[in-house]
């Protein structure tokens, strides 16, 4: 499954050029995995009630042209690998006319959020483990 979010960058996010600062592709990155996840029912504040956390372990960003203040930009995610212990999320950028813009790519971990140790999702809980899975 692929998810759609829009994004206009705003005017905090770019530089004195008006193109949008490097460092911002990441937390975009974030908001779409989170739109993501809600859109298919799993709420990352729930994940974290159950006691869960998600670390970043890897974050790679590949830029193919610019993104500017004000242009509306899709961010099409989805979910490319699945494990008990590890997920990755693909992230592809386009401008309106389907230009694309960026490329990036997460990998988390599930973790105990108490002692901070790698988790095994499927074995804790199951269902979230296999409604992931069908998005595959």
């Amino acid at each position: 499954m692929i998810f759609t979010s829009k994004i206009i960058p705003r005017y905090v996010e770019t530089d004195q050029m008006g193109i949008v600062h490097h460092s911002v592709y990441a937390i975009w990155y974030e908001q779409a995995r989170t739109e993501y996840f809600n859109s298919i029912g799993i709420r990352y504040d729930e994940i974290e009630k159950s006691g869960i956390i998600t670390p970043l372990i890897e974050l790679n960003c590949n830029y193919k042209k610019p993104a500017y203040y004000n242009q509306e930009i899709y961010i099409k995610t989805k979910l490319i690998e699945l494990t008990p212990a590890t997920f990755t999320v693909e992230y592809n950028i386009y401008d309106k006319d389907e230009e694309l813009i960026n490329i990036g790519v997460t990998k988390l971990v599930w973790a105990d959020a108490k002692n901070f140790k790698i988790t095994n999702l499927k074995r804790r809980n199951f269902e979230m483990y296999k409604k992931l899975e069908q998005l595959l």
